[in-house]
């Protein structure tokens, strides 16, 4: 598991907004970091149109590489840091644009 794939990961359970359910998250975290089988990762969900008036929600569309079937938006406002244990089915990998994009998302959610 490492910084920038795509995996299927059970999310429940979840309480109030919590993203849920099991989806597709993308792993933000730095290979190697930490000590305990841990990776942070941001959800991914469907696309709606109205999601590009929001700079936390990147846009994602479907590739052979990342394994995504339809569009998708990275929710940088709900990073997580979940057990390895939850990662169900690896999909795919991003490529380093929407890295990139993904990071400045987080940026904005994480700093004044």
């Amino acid at each position: 598991m490492k910084r920038g794939e795509i995996w299927l990961v059970r999310l429940d359970l979840t309480l109030g907004a919590e993203i849920r359910k099991v989806r597709p998250a993308v792993i933000v975290s730095a290979d190697g970091m930490g000590a305990l089988p841990l990776r942070v990762m941001v959800p991914v969900t469907t696309w709606k149109d109205r999601y590009s008036r929001a700079p936390w929600l990147v846009r994602l569309d479907p590739t052979a590489e990342n394994g995504l079937r339809q569009v998708s938006a990275a929710d940088a406002f709900q990073i997580r840091s979940v057990s390895t244990t939850r990662f169900v089915e690896r999909l795919g990998t991003l490529d380093v644009d929407a890295m990139q994009r993904i990071a400045d998302a987080l940026l904005l959610v994480l700093t004044d």
